[in-house]
């Protein structure tokens, strides 16, 4: 039987079905909004770069950077048994992803990073290579060799046939002293023979990193891409050939490196791998001071201090944030990577007062395991012995060792300049650059600074007011005999004499296409050009086969007005019993006023004490009697000579 149809129970009903109505229609444009707003499906990864571009088997495990798009909160792993991701950080607009791999146990091979979004996978290939063997450089330098600074634009050019890679044509013009002139890595090589004759046996060579190549950033100081060599130098391999060769030569390569700053047209100023990868913002930020003296004193205000190592230098260059551990593990890393791929033996650090001392700590503490007679030589531009000082490694200052193994003497080069480089009447007394090494007990090893008269940053010599052949030939003959090891400009040693900045980076001639001399050539040289040659030439030899020379004492004997007179001499390691008597004994004498003086000598009590006469060895023919302690010496005018004392 049908049942009867109940009209209560509709009523009863339609409030209900009228509530799901209106319940579903808010849920429905719920729905239509959501999907209106939901972000687009993300793209395919992509990736455009890879830093380190390469790593090697053995070395500590690396942090990969990627740079692409569309990398934000990707699932990165390898595409090889051994070798993992660890953990990977991104950048929020998906530019960058920071990789951190294990490699620990994986022996040198290829393999991939596998790049996984919602939008798909890319493969990035990637090489682990094998270590370079530890004969093939990474000696270090010390005070027995002689160090010749060279900025690859300017001392030759090999390839040419033409660039390796294209060049804008508006960057190559030798006219203008500030843009790219055309020297590179394979001119270096084609002329080691003459470094070689000359007694060069380290060889700096000023940054190769990659720059805008439609400015005039020829020098090496601005990079905008710290794994890329700059293609007006050459290629990776060229480097590679060149530090071959040069320790093939027996001599030994030093790189210059910068982790202070980047240049303006790097990538990283506007799109920044991670928050606070640069002190400031192109809009905000501060001017580096060279005030290095408020980061020594204990009483210096943040005020002070804070310009010099967070400032951007000349005001443009943006200052990289070393306290940031990305930032810190990067340029590590790049360092790493710039020793292992050209098996050098040292490092030249740039603005290395500019970067905070705690950084250097960390990156000699890394560089120092790796590499461990690897030398590094900072960089700190002051006059000050007291300011310089505070920023050598080996002792530690309010906590801190930078761990740097030692400094150019900017203080001795100053004092060099400012009693040679002025007129006999008006310049500094020779006491000014005694007074400046009396100071030497500020630093752990005095013995190691590198000693200079010039550099790619000061006027040469010769167009200082006052400067004549002869006080150059001075200023060479105390680098090569006193304590430190001597650094020359290139050029100095033929005499060059251009003044200001770009115009002291003037092309070595003979080394570029169309020159009319050759000053490589003792053919191609003036008699003046050769004259310098020959006498740094022979300076270098004589520093060369008198150990005394290159380690051993200084013991400064006289300094007045116009007069230094010093001895060098080795001192044997104590036996039992007394200390034996030094087997060598060199002393020096300069006369830097334009007439010949003669000084009355008393040895006594001195590391001269009890020889009977001085036999010449450098830039004299006399033997000179020593009686009781006591001799004179003559010396000519605006001359240095160098006797070996004899029993």
């Amino acid at each position: 039987m049908r049942p009867k149809f109940s009209p209560r129970p509709l009523c009863m009903m339609l409030p209900c079905l009228l509530l799901l109505c209106c319940a579903s229609l808010p849920l429905a444009a719920r729905a239509r909004a959501k999907r209106r707003h939901a972000a687009p499906p993300q793209g395919k990864p992509s990736v455009q770069q890879v830093q380190p571009p390469n790593w090697w088997s053995n070395l500590p495990n690396p942090m990969v950077l990627l740079q692409g798009k569309n990398l934000a909160d990707a699932r990165i792993g390898s595409s090889v048994a051994g070798i993992s991701v660890r953990r990977t950080k991104f950048s929020q607009n998906g530019h960058w992803a920071f990789v951190w791999l294990d490699t620990s146990d994986a022996p040198p091979q290829h393999f991939d990073l596998v790049v996984r979004t919602s939008g798909g996978q890319t493969r990035v290939p990637y090489e682990l290579e094998k270590l370079h063997d530890p004969s093939q450089g990474f000696q270090g330098f010390t005070s027995a060799d002689a160090m010749y600074l060279i900025m690859p634009d300017r001392f030759s050019q090999g390839d040419t046939a033409g660039p390796q890679m294209p060049k804008p044509a508006a960057t190559v013009d030798r006219g203008n002293p500030h843009a790219y002139h055309g020297g590179d890595l394979r001119g270096i090589e084609n002329h080691l023979d003459y470094l070689k004759q000359l007694g060069v046996t380290t060889l700096w060579i000023t940054p190769l990193y990659a720059q805008d190549s439609l400015s005039e950033d020829y020098d090496g100081y601005e990079p905008v891409d710290m794994y890329r060599l700059n293609p007006h130098f050459g290629t990776l391999q060229e480097y590679q050939d060149l530090a071959a060769d040069v320790h093939s030569h027996g001599m030994k390569l030093v790189l210059d490196i910068v982790a202070n700053q980047v240049g303006p047209k790097s990538v990283w100023v506007t799109d920044p791998p991670a928050p606070d990868w640069f002190h400031g913002t192109p809009a905000d930020h501060l001017a580096a001071t060279d005030n290095f003296a408020s980061i020594a004193s204990p009483h210096a205000a943040p005020a002070a201090y804070e310009p010099v190592v967070d400032g951007w230098f000349r005001n443009v260059l943006p200052d990289l944030n070393q306290s940031n551990p990305l930032v810190k593990q990067y340029l590590v890393q790049n360092a790493v990577w710039w020793v292992e791929t050209g098996t050098l033996d040292g490092l030249r650090l740039d603005t290395f007062s500019y970067v905070d001392r705690s950084f250097w700590q960390d990156f000699h503490a890394e560089m120092h395991a790796l590499y461990p007679d690897l030398t590094t030589v900072g960089a700190v531009y002051n006059p000050d012995p007291t300011v310089t000082s505070y920023f050598a490694g080996g002792q530690k200052h309010a906590g801190i060792d930078t761990g740097v193994a030692t400094l150019f003497d900017f203080p001795s080069s100053f004092a060099l300049r400012s009693t040679l480089t002025v007129a006999s009447s008006t310049g500094s007394s020779m006491s000014t650059l005694e007074n400046i090494q009396r100071q030497d007990w500020l630093y752990p090893h005095p013995d190691a600074l590198v000693t200079f008269f010039d550099n790619q940053d000061t006027a040469r010599f010769l167009s200082a007011p006052g400067a004549t052949a002869a006080r150059e030939r001075i200023a060479f003959g105390l680098l090569a005999t006193m304590r430190g090891m001597p650094q020359i400009y290139s050029g100095d040693e033929i005499a060059m004499s251009a003044g200001s900045d770009g115009d002291n980076r003037a092309d070595f001639p003979g080394g570029f296409p169309g020159d009319p001399k050759n000053a490589f050539t003792a053919a191609g040289r003036t008699p003046q050009q050769q004259a310098m040659f020959a006498w740094v030439q022979g300076l270098l030899d004589l520093r060369a086969h008198h150990g005394a020379l290159q380690t051993g004492a200084q013991q400064d004997l006289l300094a007045d007005d116009s007069g230094f007179v010093f001895a060098r001499f080795d001192v044997p390691a104590p036996k039992n019993g007394p200390s034996p008597a030094p087997s060598e004994i060199d002393l020096v004498l300069m006369n830097k006023s334009d007439s010949s003086r003669t000084f009355h000598l008393d040895f006594t009590r001195t590391a001269l004490d009890g020889v009977g006469s001085l036999a010449p060895l450098w830039n004299t023919k006399d033997t000179v009697a020593v009686t009781q302690d006591r001799c004179d010496v003559t010396v000519g005018a605006e001359q240095l000579i160098v006797f070996a004392a004899q029993p």
